[in-house]
């Protein structure tokens, strides 16, 4: 079954650097998937508007996935009424069964507000009588992932092995020069990350991810490992 993928960031590169791998993963199994931008990042030391939404728009389509920016304020995100309202608005419209955000642990007050906006938004989407544009619905899942500004070691729920779309990921997160001009460093310890989880469930690369509710088979999957 093709499902709407949710994948929210507080800032354009979030996606590409948590889980730009398993974006293109469900690109290509036919899942349609969108990157909700909350911010647009700026300003940042060698960026602008302008710069990054180039970037983000050509990051998006080496992972074959569509890209909305909302205006809310960078470095100010907060978990406020209004703001569950805009983003409950965003799924209203687009229905996915699965939210991708933030792991809401963190330095950056931004991803932390990200991950407290999407369980709150997705409870306020499904509201009836309120104010909220669109039809109510109620996603399935919101599943965390890991972009964070601290040395957090967290068991996650699960692994994605994403070894056949790691290229994808390194050309998605290397359109943001920008943002990584000279921190060729950094890039290495982010992929560094991707083959330490790839080696735990025992591939060249993975991606974790962290769910509150708790993970369940109906059948035993093939890709089991």
């Amino acid at each position: 079954m093709k499902r709407n993928i949710l994948c929210m960031g507080a800032h354009p590169d979030d996606v590409e650097i948590g889980m730009g791998g398993t974006v293109a993963a469900l690109a290509a199994q036919g899942h349609k998937v969108l990157i909700l931008d909350l911010t647009d990042g700026e300003p940042t030391p060698k960026g602008s508007p302008e710069v990054r939404a180039r970037e983000s728009k050509e990051a998006a389509g080496i992972l074959q996935a569509e890209r909305i920016t909302l205006p809310l304020p960078n470095r100010y995100l907060e978990n406020t009424i209004e703001n569950r309202k805009v983003v409950a608005s965003e799924i209203r419209k687009f229905r996915p069964a699965y939210i991708f955000a933030p792991y809401p642990e963190d330095a950056h007050p931004d991803h932390i507000a990200a991950g407290e906006l999407a369980e709150a938004s997705r409870f306020y989407a499904k509201l009836t009588k309120s104010d909220i544009p669109g039809d109510p619905f109620y996603p399935q899942r919101v599943i965390y992932y890991f972009s964070v500004h601290i040395r957090l070691r967290k068991e996650p729920s699960f692994v994605l092995d994403i070894s056949k779309y790691m290229q994808q990921k390194r050309d998605a997160i290397e359109c943001y020069r920008s943002q990584f001009e000279g921190k060729e460093k950094l890039l290495d310890h982010l992929f560094n990350e991707n083959q330490y989880w790839g080696f735990q469930i025992g591939s060249d690369a993975g991606e974790p991810f962290f769910q509150k509710e708790t993970v369940g088979f109906r059948n035993w999957p093939d890709g089991y490992k």
